[in-house]
Order: structure tokens, then C-alpha cells, then sequence
């Protein structure tokens, strides 16, 4: 006989369910406290399992399930800078960081120690898998910039801007996550924006694609914006020209 109050009927797990169960739960963990804080009876307890069931998923022990759950997290992380290549640079650019930024928001422990390294259970397939992520979103925002093949100046004015947002972020977590996120996210394209156009005043690659970028862009988005607040600033600089 069943009623509204009768527990549901226990369903058992297949293989891929459980382990994905388990990855959520570890990751869900990680998240908030660094890794070497976590232990497997306390994936097993938030699982509400066994410690020898996680055992025999993981059978390398919380290296095993730790270097699993960031790859899992670092497939989301990449995903953050997936956009259709279609609108102004600007706006894909914001889409991608708010997922960006939300990951780091909802991760902020996990993610501090993660790319802050010096985690006992950091090891060069950790470190491997994070650069895999930086070498993704590079590779992401080189191709809504209109190239596969960038010459050494543009890429590297690309992965300094990576390197700036993850260094942002984490100073983002120690100021207790101010500004607002939506504050970071603009300020982050501006300085995307600042990044590219300094490099294309010596760079014939990089000045051409973002002509073509800066052709889609309207006067009253993030580029205009960022022009008249800059150029205020500049304007009793004349006897530099």
C-alpha cells in the first residue's frame, strides 16, 4: 500500500550513475574546502555510501577520485568559453566570463586551492589538467578573434589576458568577492579590450583583427563605453602627440 508519506523505492545504480554520483559528490566537496581537507569517509558520508564502495570505484584512493573530479571540472570550465561565433566580441566575451565567474563563485575554495597549487594531493597530471583548461580558453578566444594561427605577439597578449582573469579571480575570493560579479565581468572585458589594442599598435596581425572586431561592435556597448571613460582621462595629454 502506498501513501504520500512512504519513502520512494531504492533504486539501485548503474556503474556510470554511481561514479557520476560520486564525482558530483567529491567535487561538490572540493568546492568549498581545500582538497587535502577532504577524505574519503567524507565523499562516502555526503554520498551516503560506503567508504569500501567508493574504494571500488576509485581504487587509487583520493588521488584517484580527486584527479577525476577536477578533470570533470575542468571539462566545465572549458565549456565556459564555448560561444557561437556570431554578435559583438564583447558580448560573447561577457557570456563566457559569467559562466566563468559563477564556476569560481560556487567553487571559490576548491578553485583557490586548485590554482593556487602547493595542495598535498597536486601532482603533474593536476597541474597538466589546469593547463589544459588555460591552453582551451586561449585557444577558445583566439578563434571568435578570427584566427587559428597566431603569430607570438597576439597569442601571447591572449594568455596574458587568461592569466589575468584567473589572477583576478583569486584576488576577487580574498577580497571577499567584491566588487559584484557583474562589476569583475565588465571590468575584465575593458581590460581584454586595453590588452588587444595596445598590442595592435605594434602588431599588423593583431591591429587587423581587431579592426574587424571593433566593426561589429555599437556605440553604445562595452567598446563606446570604454572609449568615453577613457578618454576624459587623456584628454590634457595632447603634448604627447
Amino acid at each position: 500500500m502506498s501513501s504520500s508519506g512512504t519513502a520512494p523505492a531504492y533504486r539501485r545504480l548503474s556503474v556510470d550513475e554511481r561514479r557520476s554520483q560520486l564525482l558530483v559528490t567529491a567535487l561538490g566537496l572540493f568546492a568549498h574546502r581545500p582538497p587535502e581537507d577532504v577524505t574519503l569517509d567524507d565523499v562516502a558520508a555526503a554520498a551516503g555510501v560506503s567508504r569500501p564502495l567508493v574504494y571500488r570505484y576509485f581504487p587509487g584512493g583520493k588521488q584517484q577520485l580527486y584527479e577525476a573530479a577536477l578533470r570533470s571540472a575542468a571539462d566545465e570550465l572549458e565549456q565556459c568559453f564555448a560561444e557561437p561565433h556570431s554578435g559583438p566580441l564583447t558580448t560573447r566575451l561577457a557570456r563566457a566570463l559569467d559562466r566563468y565567474l559563477e564556476f569560481v563563485d560556487e567553487h571559490d575554495a576548491g578553485f583557490n586551492a586548485l590554482l593556487r597549487g602547493g595542495s598535498v594531493v597536486e601532482t603533474s597530471r593536476t597541474n597538466a589538467i589546469v593547463d589544459e583548461v588555460r591552453r582551451a580558453a586561449a585557444e577558445q578566444i583566439l578563434v571568435h578573434l578570427g584566427t587559428r594561427r597566431p603569430g607570438p605577439r597576439l597569442r601571447m597578449a591572449v594568455r596574458t589576458w587568461i592569466a589575468a582573469v584567473e589572477a583576478a579571480s583569486l584576488i576577487w575570493l580574498d577580497e571577499e568577492k567584491q566588487p559584484p560579479l557583474g562589476e569583475l565581468r565588465d571590468w575584465l572585458v575593458d581590460h581584454f579590450l586595453a590588452l588587444v589594442t595596445v598590442t595592435a599598435a605594434s602588431d599588423e596581425e593583431t591591429a587587423a583583427l581587431v579592426r574587424g572586431a571593433l566593426a561589429m561592435e555599437r556605440a553604445d556597448g562595452p567598446v563606446g563605453g570604454l572609449a568615453r571613460r577613457v578618454l576624459p582621462v587623456v584628454g590634457d595629454a595632447g603634448h604627447l602627440l
